[in-house]
């Protein structure tokens, strides 16, 4: 398994948001290009970056902070939030970013990822209260199955599923294991499991989860590692130990 440490922008800022809730974020820092370059140099394969204002809005206001850190750490970048139209993604993989998440757009318009997909590496952000799929930075449920919507896109040609339980995110109180495993049985695509991490053990569960033979890709950590629970180094050891 893939460490894929987090890095939320709002501003121009490094944040974190309780349970997806804008109104309850936590600034810490304001160079997201430093905080990767941090990441990289303690051994993250990848790095995770979301535009928070784009999710809400749209508006890639955030861009030029993500070309930024594209251009300053030499490992791979998988950025969501706002991406919307071919031409949105297309920016981003221009930016130097690897694989784009495509949320939203991925519920509203499902041919949008299939029209992306040939072109470059295209993850689907599937966020869920639950099993209730949320769109528009998380502020609208669409009374869609997680699970239906994971096999919708099964010849689709994505590179990943980000999965995130967002009553769990930020929290640090643990993933949502069962509903990760039963997404692991649902789909051949890579799985990325996100929310709820906030200790060694949880990434050990993680790292341990099977499904009919197949595991996680990979855990996107956030507020764990910026609150301290433990290092990025101590994070990528203990997904890629004998436990993993």
């Amino acid at each position: 398994m893939k460490l894929y440490p987090a890095i939320d922008i709002r501003g121009g800022n490094c944040v974190r948001l309780y349970q997806g809730d804008y109104d309850r974020e936590t600034v810490y820092g304001d160079d997201p290009a430093d905080q990767a370059a941090r990441f990289a140099d303690e051994g993250a394969e990848w790095i995770h970056c979301v535009d928070l204002d784009a999710a809400r809005s749209g508006d890639q206001q955030n861009l030029p902070s993500i070309a930024a850190v594209a251009a300053r750490v030499g490992v791979p970048m998988q950025v969501g939030g706002g991406v919307r139209t071919v031409e949105a993604a297309k920016r981003l993989w221009d930016a130097g970013v690897t694989r784009v998440v495509i949320g939203t757009a991925a519920i509203e318009n499902p041919d949008l990822v299939r029209e992306l997909a040939p072109q470059g590496q295209v993850a689907v952000g599937l966020d869920a209260w639950g099993t209730d799929i949320a769109v528009a930075g998380w502020e609208q449920r669409t009374g869609r199955d997680l699970f239906e919507t994971v096999a919708s896109f099964a010849d689709a040609g994505v590179a990943a599923f980000v999965v995130t339980e967002i009553g769990r995110d930020g929290t640090m109180e643990g993933p949502d294991v069962d509903g990760l495993a039963q997404v692991l049985a649902t789909t051949q695509v890579p799985v990325i499991a996100s929310g709820g991490v906030g200790a060694i053990e949880h990434l050990h569960a993680l790292a341990a989860l099977e499904a009919d033979g197949r595991t996680l890709e990979g855990a996107i950590v956030g507020r764990a590692i910026y609150e301290e629970a433990f290092t990025v180094a101590e994070a990528v050891a203990a997904l890629s130990g004998p436990s993993a």
